[in-house]
């Protein structure tokens, strides 16, 4: 099933809502698993129905690669089970735009992963805050909340 289709813009979730996050790689899989690795603050913000939550598509991406190099254990079909579980936990697919992977350019070299770099860049263009954990994301100029 193409999720596309159930795309929120983040432009218009925010005519209406105050925060509207946006999941880096690792706070996605320990939402998705439940792990004591996001603060209770932080876990609350996601699963608080009156925020909007975004997952990027880049984040499939890499769980596709990791999970390939056998560097990611998941259950069953990734294909199947990360659409399920995003619907699930009521995630909102950002699909990466052109725009995006153009802004991608501008940005100081604080940090080389290709994944997050993309992930700075949408949370710019779309004013989104970014959850993680990584520190070497804040020195991008880019709303976060730290896990």
């Amino acid at each position: 099933m193409c999720l596309a289709r159930f795309t929120t813009s983040p432009r218009r979730a925010r005519q209406n809502k105050n925060n509207v996050l946006l999941l880096d790689t690792n706070v996605f899989l320990w939402t998705l698993m439940r792990t004591k690795r996001i603060r209770s603050t932080v876990l609350e913000q996601i699963q608080d129905s009156a925020t909007d939550v975004f997952v990027s598509s880049v984040i499939g991406w890499e769980i596709a690669i990791k999970h390939a190099l056998g560097r990611l254990e998941l259950p069953g079909d990734l294909s199947l089970y990360l659409p399920k579980r995003m619907r699930e936990a009521g995630f909102l697919p950002l699909p990466v735009s052109f725009e995006h992977a153009l802004a991608v350019h501008r940005l100081p070299r604080h940090h080389d992963d290709p994944f997050d770099r993309m992930l700075v860049a949408q949370a710019q263009l779309e004013n989104l805050v970014l959850v993680t954990s990584d520190k070497l994301i804040t020195n991008y100029d880019v709303r976060t909340l730290k896990t």
